[in-house]
């Protein structure tokens, strides 16, 4: 069983349309997956229009919980709380902010932003995060992301460690682009591992903390 919260279909830079997507992930044993492509003012409203259609298509004849969302990258910090309240208005059901992986060249400050924002339901890659962020994700109940993807993952080791010195809670996410990069059965469970995640934390990162999402998005 897996749950996945951060892809990308084509409506960013994914490969597939958001059906073929969801669908593939279906088949591939997904519970759940929410696709999240990028989004800034410019696009954001178009975007969650249309992956809402698919998924609403998906849910009706597969069964699959599929969640319209969107991924907020390279936003102005000081942009974030707002561009995370218009994403929510406009029907994301997953508002994940492009945390300050060490890849790409995101602004300071972004980590703590998205973390403050009511809005954010994860802070995906977020590179060197500092205690006191990982703090500020325990008292605004946001999940923080442990990533499949390359790059993005180098800090994995170093993200588990600061999120669990806290008690803030862990998300594996496969932030996939292309169809190789959804997730077979087990793979989240070896990413948590080689993030470090002890034994004894991976059934609440690998699936309460997944239905705890689950079930906050069907409050809203």
């Amino acid at each position: 069983m897996t749950f996945d919260f951060h892809t990308h279909s084509f409506f960013s830079d994914g490969v597939l349309s958001p059906a073929e997507l969801i669908r593939r992930a279906h088949v591939a044993g997904y519970r759940a997956i929410a696709v999240t492509d990028h989004v800034g003012l410019a696009n954001m409203e178009h975007v969650i229009r249309e992956v809402s259609r698919d998924c609403l298509m998906a849910q009706k004849h597969w069964g699959i919980t599929a969640l319209p969302g969107v991924e907020l990258t390279h936003i102005p910090a000081a942009a974030i709380a707002e561009c995370a309240k218009l994403a929510r208005r406009l029907g994301a059901k997953i508002v994940v902010v492009h945390g300050e992986t060490p890849v790409e060249p995101v602004e300071p400050g972004t980590n703590r932003a998205a973390l403050l924002s009511s809005d954010v339901d994860i802070l995906a890659h977020p590179g060197f995060i500092t205690i006191e962020d990982a703090q500020l994700a325990v008292v605004n109940d946001i999940f923080i992301e442990i990533t499949a993807r390359g790059g993005h993952s180098l800090t994995n080791g170093h993200v588990a460690r600061t999120a669990l010195a806290v008690g803030a809670k862990l998300i594996v996410s496969s932030d996939a682009h292309t169809p190789d990069n959804i997730m077979k059965s087990g793979f989240a469970e070896r990413v948590a591992q080689g993030a470090a995640i002890p034994t004894d934390a991976l059934e609440a990162v690998l699936l309460n903390h997944p239905l705890e999402l689950i079930k906050r998005i069907h409050s809203y």
